[in-house]
């Protein structure tokens, strides 16, 4: 018996694409029952937000056996069989490996690693053509365990004040969870471990400002019921769901871009994959503008600068990466009191 499968007409720069989608009715958040072909419609209509917010970028496949529910794997490497339009640029891994990675140009191309069962986009802040030079300063706003949503609104608004003294103009989504993603387009000069000291500068500086609601904390245990200001999503080859992404939760959200005027009215769960279509075509892509005044780091180095002066000296990094150049003992704070 012949495999189900059907076309989907794709709109883009080189004119209209006919995508297979194979079992296009294979069920993939099964609470509102959204299928693999919904998710590709879905990915077609905001094709052209979609894509100039992830397109042109080194971008991780997270992709899904079944449901949400099911096996998961990332793909890093550009899985086998991609249509002759699609195409990879070799990238520098932490281990200094380095390796291709899937570029998306079109959105044909985004619905083609949703024929390839992806659910989540995850772009690098750098692009193709630069790829060792992030030309977005990221920060992540993660709800810590009694907290949320709520609790990270007022920290991305005392964040947007502290990038602003920086000389930086800031963009801000939800992630389609709890918490939110702020971006500050910056020029593409300096490499990844200057815009990581960046992000901690501008992230130690929204601590003092409000030590009860925000932690550098990089351990679990220290971080209290507090929003996490994650500075390590800004380290080479670690990314967050990219604008207009999918994300695997129950109810189908998606990362949305809002203004920052919505922020403090918005319900994240509102924001899925059946509502954020027709959104786009009433308010438009709040993004749309990003990349039109790119700023620099150079203020929040000065900053890092001035912080290592006063003692403030290097945060740890992920564990996978090699032991970096004045890092403290990657060793649980509770473990190694208990060494000692």
């Amino acid at each position: 018996m012949a495999s189900e499968q059907t076309t989907l007409t794709v709109q883009g720069p080189h004119g209209e694409r006919e995508m297979r989608i194979s079992s296009p009715s294979r069920v993939i958040w099964p609470e509102p029952g959204i299928t693999k072909l919904d998710l590709a419609r879905y990915i077609t209509d905001v094709g052209d937000a979609f894509i100039a917010a992830n397109g042109g970028r080194p971008v991780a496949l997270q992709r899904y056996s079944g449901t949400i529910e099911g096996e998961m794997f990332f793909s890093k490497n550009p899985p086998k069989g991609a249509p002759e339009f699609i195409r990879s640029t070799p990238v520098v891994f932490p281990s200094a490996r380095s390796h291709p990675m899937l570029i998306l140009d079109e959105p044909a191309a985004a619905v083609w690693a949703v024929q390839m069962n992806t659910i989540v986009f995850h772009p690098w802040p750098s692009r193709a053509d630069n790829t060792d030079n992030p030309d977005q300063l990221r920060i992540d706003l993660d709800p810590q365990p009694g907290t949320d949503f709520d609790d990270a609104v007022p920290a991305a608004l005392a964040l947007k004040e502290v990038l602003a003294e920086a000389g930086l103009e800031c963009f801000i989504k939800t992630s389609g969870n709890r918490g939110l993603h702020v971006y500050a387009p910056v020029e593409p000069s300096r490499e990844f471990l200057d815009v990581r000291h960046a992000v901690i500068a501008a992230a130690r500086e929204l601590e003092r400002r409000m030590p009860g609601q925000v932690t550098t904390a990089w351990w679990k245990e220290e971080r209290g019921q507090r929003v996490f200001v994650d500075f390590n999503q800004a380290n080479r080859d670690r990314t967050i769901a990219g604008a207009y992404s999918p994300r695997p939760l129950a109810h189908a959200p998606v990362s949305c871009p809002i203004t920052w005027d919505e922020l403090e009215r918005v319900e994240p769960k509102d924001f899925t994959i059946l509502t954020v279509p027709d959104r786009l075509k009433t308010v438009g892509d709040p993004w749309a503008d990003m990349h039109s005044k790119p700023g620099t780091i150079d203020t929040l180095l000065d900053w890092w600068e001035r912080d290592l002066k006063s003692g403030l000296g290097e945060l740890p990094f992920p564990p996978d990466y090699p032991k970096m150049p004045g890092e403290p003992p990657r060793v649980q704070p509770s473990r190694a009191r208990r060494q000692d």
